[in-house]
């Protein structure tokens, strides 16, 4: 590989030349500048990033570091963050924690050694009062953060967060409106924040309607593909059954089809079925289902382009909180085939 000293060397003029004319700093005349540009291509030479980092001490790299990256929620909004990133000059690194709290630490401090601008960030860090230091200090050591779809319970941070409360609501109000009472959820897991506030919206519809809560209604799952399908066995096991479901995200959707299709219960002829977050459409069944649906590019997008005003010095003071609305989109599979007795 090519250095800046040969660089010089071919082009006969100083290595500082060389770095002016690179960078911008100072102006060349035209004819040294030519040359130069000349050489560089000659000899195919690529500038040391890591070494230019040292010295004007940004690297232009941002890391989005995420729970689950088999999810579908997630690469539709890894390419927003991408794609606002490539389009300001700076390029994005993906880990995948695994929902692993201590994976997330090892991430985390490699990508501080590895001077990263900035992270964006869907911790597994919940509400149980988990070590966050982790996260306080590679802020402290002057990387910006931005949360993405999960806030840091403890650290402030400026984040991007979705409407949980109120999609979920809003599904759980158009089954009622439906002529449903019995609707089971599964939630996620009630540690994380979406998890929590899936769950609160399903309780605020029951309450703005008047009704009370069944408790045996509600499962706990862990936004696994598992843990839907194996609730759902024993939810529609039990001697009196929900009449329609409502799944707190899409992997675990995908896991309720599966028990349907294997227990030979139809929807909505059987019972109804919504979703937080869409299934994917090559799951093989019928009818689609309808879901909230999370603007999940956007998302990634304005999170990226917070993260990039912070390093750039652009965005000061406060951090800030940004909640994005989900939209409802009604499918075939709560279309009022389900026999419901109105209370």
């Amino acid at each position: 590989m090519a250095t800046i000293v040969e660089v010089a060397e071919r082009a006969r003029v100083s290595i500082s030349t060389v770095s002016n004319v690179i960078r911008g700093t100072r102006r060349v005349s035209d004819a040294r500048k030519e040359r130069v540009l000349a050489a560089i291509r000659d000899l195919n030479y690529s500038p040391n990033e890591i070494a230019r980092s040292l010295k004007v001490r940004q690297t232009r790299m941002l890391a989005m570091v995420l729970p689950d990256i088999t999810n579908p929620f997630f690469p539709e909004m890894i390419r927003g963050a991408e794609d606002a990133a490539f389009a300001r000059g700076y390029f994005l690194l993906t880990a995948n924690t695994d929902e692993q709290a201590g994976r997330e630490r090892r991430i985390i401090a490699a990508l501080r050694s590895y001077r990263m601008d900035g992270i964006l960030l869907a911790t597994t860090q919940g509400l149980r009062g988990e070590d966050e230091s982790h996260i306080a200090s590679v802020i402290e050591g002057g990387v910006s953060v931005v949360s993405i779809d999960r806030a840091v319970p403890g650290v402030a941070t400026d984040a991007v967060l979705l409407d949980n409360i109120g999609g979920a609501r809003e599904i759980v109000r158009h089954l009622i409106k439906q002529g449903h009472r019995r609707i089971a959820i599964i939630t996620g897991p009630l540690h994380l924040q979406t998890g929590a506030e899936r769950l609160e919206g399903y309780k605020l519809a029951f309450e703005d309607s008047g009704i009370e809560v069944d408790p045996k209604l509600i499962t706990e799952g862990d936004f696994r593909f598992e843990s839907g399908r194996r609730l759902t066995a024993e939810l529609l096991k039990a001697r009196k059954r929900p009449t329609a479901l409502f799944v707190c995200n899409g992997v675990m959707g995908q896991g309720v089809l599966q028990a349907l299709d294997e227990l030979e219960i139809t929807t909505p002829a059987d019972i109804a079925l919504a979703t937080f977050d869409d299934v994917s459409p090559d799951h093989g069944f019928h009818p689609q289902v309808t879901a909230v649906v999370q603007p999940s590019y956007e998302m990634g997008s304005r999170a990226a382009s917070m993260l990039m005003d912070r390093v750039e010095g652009l965005l000061n003071g406060n951090w800030r909180i940004v909640r994005v609305s989900p939209r409802l989109v009604v499918r075939q599979s709560t279309a009022g085939g389900t026999k419901v007795k109105t209370l």
